[in-house]
């Protein structure tokens, strides 16, 4: 690509960065308001919905890549229905922000979606397995796209709990993931992906700590889906396709601790949907550390994992795998300091009663 013409890309960007800055001022100027209760950390009333700014960004560019970008475009049906699924799934989300919905009408809402990218193609065929090589999937690809979407989805939407860890993490991730795609000519990961770091930049400054406002379902489940088709588009990049595993190496922190936290809530007999302070992250934060902190060494993880994504090429299929062992190797680490820290402060997984 010519200089002048990822200059053009980047001033767009902007562009879609200053949308979803005036998005989200309207969410504070107009809000939702996010009331504290012994399950939320926040102690006043806060605005949120801000991910309208996020969903908004990335709509407008998608619309202007539609019509004008034909480089960029996978085949008709996916681009249209993966959009446009993310899209209504992000209606309802916005939605429930209002109303408050039970999980089960959030699942079937982001079930829907993801039934729409499946149906449209996106769908996981072979991978590349350490001593196996290359798996193909047969009709496992259907389910197993399916729950990787729904996973990425609801993984990233329960880590939306604390100022700027997921917003931060997903700017990284986006522009990361951006960075790669031109390095290969995907182009529809490319533009999809400068436009979801577009509409976090403009949402970012907003909330961070004390945060102004809080992204809400309507952007930490779009930005989760969005990632989630991504990674499957990103598949493509190679014949054996293991390169769908570069967004959940990208987002490692955030699935780690929601697979953590899902694990031990299930062991211990607990409802893995019900809201909770006993994340990871959470139990960072009433150790003693401060949001900002907890968000800035998320930050550092995601560019740690970018480092791994910029190795994972030199790599031959068998062994990429094996660069989520160095990202899981540094979460287990993380892990046993929050717990180190819990038992210091006399904290425990017990969850506050709802009072």
């Amino acid at each position: 690509m010519q200089m002048s013409v990822f200059l053009e890309h980047l001033a767009f960007a902007f562009c879609l960065a200053l949308v979803s800055a005036l998005g989200v001022a309207l969410m504070i100027r107009f809000p939702i308001l996010d009331h504290p209760d012994a399950r939320k950390a926040h102690r006043r009333p806060t605005p949120k919905g801000g991910g309208v700014g996020v969903v908004l960004a990335f709509m407008l560019g998608m619309t202007v890549l539609y019509g004008l970008a034909d480089f960029a475009r996978l085949a008709e049906p996916q681009f249209l229905g993966v959009i446009l699924a993310g899209f209504a799934m992000a209606l309802v989300a916005l939605a429930d922000d209002v109303k408050d919905f039970r999980f089960l009408v959030k699942l079937g809402a982001q079930f829907g979606a993801a039934l729409v990218a499946v149906a449209s193609g996106l769908v996981l065929t072979r991978l590349a397995l350490p001593g196996l090589g290359v798996v193909e999937l047969g009709w496992l690809g259907v389910p197993l796209t399916l729950f990787w979407i729904l996973g990425c989805t609801n993984a990233v939407n329960f880590m939306d709990g604390s100022d700027a860890l997921v917003g931060g993490v997903m700017f990284l991730a986006s522009a990361a993931l951006c960075a790669v795609a031109l390095s290969q000519g995907a182009w529809f990961v490319y533009a999809a992906s400068l436009f979801l770091a577009a509409g976090f930049l403009g949402f970012l400054p907003f909330n961070l700590p004390p945060a102004r406002i809080f992204m809400g379902d309507v952007g930490s489940q779009f930005a989760g889906f969005m990632m989630a088709v991504l990674a499957v588009a990103a598949a493509r990049f190679d014949a054996q396709q293991v390169s769908v595993l570069i967004v959940p190496l990208l987002i490692f922190s955030l699935l780690f601790d929601a697979l953590f936290t899902l694990v031990r809530r299930a062991m211990a007999g607990r409802s893995v949907s019900r809201p909770h302070r006993t994340h990871l992250y959470q139990m960072a934060v009433r150790s003693g550390l401060s949001p900002a902190r907890v968000a800035l060494l998320h930050a550092v993880f995601t560019l740690f994992h970018a480092g791994l994504v910029a190795a994972f090429f030199q790599l031959t299929p068998s062994q990429k795998p094996l660069v989520l062992l160095p990202a899981l190797a540094v979460q287990v680490a993380w892990a046993v300091v929050v717990l180190g820290r819990m038992r210091r402060a006399g904290l425990t997984f017990q969850e506050p009663s709802a009072g």
